[in-house]
């Protein structure tokens, strides 16, 4: 085996700029992005007949050597993010970019963030304008409070909180409430961080009232209640409520801060789901301040609403941290547009993916996986598919014992393993994340659009393109 020989026919870069699939790559994305691929995949290329003991396979990659430059450009400008068929069940799934937004919502965004947008401009003045003022009065007008904000998320929201209201003094919370928010970012972290000192009261299960009363002090400048969205404590417990804590609190001139954690803003026990205490109920029972996840039960893009008594809300507006965790003009726009469906509770039900995938009727989800079953089977997959019961969660810290019935579609390939499947799935170009379980692959409808049942049957039809 000759390898200087190999060596010398490897085509120089100045012929290889000559080739028309090449003009092609250099006339998209530009003389420099091309020359880097180039180089890439000639290093490639001689690494691989370094190693290599076949003349005859070093030959096919030297052949190949234009299409391997070609699909290196062409990854270097392909996002790495891109949009998934979230088959897993689970609502807000937190690796899947949790509550998605509507395309009608998406569509008005685009047409608002793609030029410019009175954004800080007040049109009716004539002058400099807050970015909240677009859906501020949404958000009073839907809740019952005086004023209200976002930040970028919700620890976002909790950190500028306790550095406006409590910074340099102490916060009493119970020790059942000291949650880990996900990616081991701690309430007591957070507290840290804006300066305020946390004072536990009570225990991991039982806090009474006086372990805040007696607690109080001149030091004392915020209580603290956390919602316990994402875990739940049951069995001998004991908490205090809101009710309880804003006499006490008024008595001391002390506000009262409920961190409610996934936002709900309509009581979903209507529907068939357990309680969860709404943001409404909130701001009636007295809580002076309180913040949620706007990328949750909420469902829209990710960001931390507050909402409350407006002298506080005003502190928080003139805080130093608000400039470094605002919103965006995208999220303020989403916000908006989000928010002109509650509005309305039949329209947010009907219009907000997350509350339609939650509020979903299981005889509505069946006709919709009987669908998407003759979609896939005719797609010629090899293997037996069916319709099956299974069960949905909310997810993302939200619900955490919820289960929700639903209907999915069961495939049990032969001539490949789960596994193997699932990888492939992964691997499309517009990837699938089913549910496995043991011998089947699952796609749980209640996530997955209809819109997208075309975009399944083509990724099926796929799959046995794609090598392993």
């Amino acid at each position: 085996m000759n390898k200087n020989m190999l060596y010398r026919s490897i085509p120089k870069v100045d012929i290889l700029l000559q080739d028309e699939l090449i003009k092609e790559m250099t006339e998209r994305y530009g003389r420099e992005s091309v020359m880097a691929s180039i180089h890439v995949e000639l290093a490639r290329l001689r690494k691989f007949i370094a190693d290599s003991e076949s003349e005859a396979e070093a030959e096919e990659q030297i052949q190949l050597l234009v299409s391997g430059i070609v699909r290196t450009v062409e990854a270097a400008h392909t996002p790495n993010m891109k949009k998934v068929i979230n088959g897993t069940g689970t609502i807000l799934h937190t690796n899947l970019g949790r509550a998605p937004i509507s395309r009608a919502h998406m569509e008005k965004a685009f047409r608002i963030v793609t030029g410019y947008s009175n954004l800080e401009y007040n049109l009716e003045k004539g002058r400099r304008g807050e970015r909240y003022s677009h859906f501020e009065e949404l958000l009073c007008k839907i809740t019952g409070a005086e004023a209200a904000m976002a930040v970028n998320n919700n620890a976002s929201s909790v950190l500028l909180i306790l550095s406006s209201l409590a910074k340099g003094g102490e916060v009493i919370v119970s020790r059942g409430e000291l949650i880990e928010i996900g990616g081991k970012f701690r309430i007591p972290d957070v507290m840290e961080q804006s300066g305020a000192a946390l004072v536990e009261v009570g225990t991991t299960n039982k806090t009474h009232f006086s372990d805040y009363e007696e607690h109080i002090t001149e030091e004392t400048k915020a209580l603290l209640k956390v919602h316990t969205s994402n875990y739940r404590i049951v069995g001998f417990t004991e908490s205090v409520t809101i009710d309880e804590l804003v006499p006490l609190a008024r008595e001391r001139e002390i506000p009262v801060i409920e961190d409610l954690g996934s936002g709900v803003l309509i009581d979903l026990s209507k529907y068939g789901l357990s309680y969860e205490p709404t943001v409404q109920e909130s701001i009636a029972k007295g809580a002076d301040v309180v913040c949620f996840s706007g990328d949750k039960l909420f469902g829209g893009p990710q960001a931390g609403i507050i909402v409350g008594r407006k002298k506080y809300i005003d502190k928080m507006k003139k805080n130093q941290l608000t400039r470094a965790l605002r919103i965006d003009k995208f999220t303020a726009a989403a916000l908006e547009l989000v928010l002109q469906e509650y509005l309305s509770e039949e329209k947010a039900i009907r219009n907000i993916p997350v509350l339609r995938m939650i509020t979903e009727p299981l005889d509505e989800a069946a006709r919709r996986a009987r669908s998407l079953a003759r979609m896939v089977r005719a797609a010629g997959i090899e293997g037996r598919v069916e319709v099956v019961s299974c069960e949905s969660q909310i997810g993302g810290g939200s619900l955490p014992l919820e289960r929700i019935p639903s209907m999915a579609v069961a495939i049990r390939p032969e001539g490949i393993s789960v596994a193997e499947m699932e990888e492939r799935m992964r691997r499309l170009p517009v990837p699938i994340i089913p549910r496995t379980v043991n011998d089947t692959v699952m796609l749980d409808v209640r996530t997955i659009e209809t819109e997208d049942f075309k975009l399944v049957a083509a990724g099926i039809q796929n799959l046995t393109g794609l090598e392993k």
